[in-house]
């Protein structure tokens, strides 16, 4: 059985929309390259300034 990973250990990347940082998550683990908002919500209210 694989060891289990710590979150910090985990990639992180900055929000393109909001700037706080969020980690990897394994659904992105195929396209984890092209990810740049942290959620749904950051994603259809792109055209806002970070705050």
């Amino acid at each position: 059985m694989p060891k289990m990973r710590k979150k910090s250990d985990l990639p992180t990347k900055n929000c393109a929309a909001c700037g706080l940082p969020f980690t990897w998550r394994k659904k992105w683990a195929r396209d984890w390259e092209n990810v740049r908002y942290c959620s749904d919500r950051c994603r259809s209210g792109k055209a806002r300034a970070p705050a």
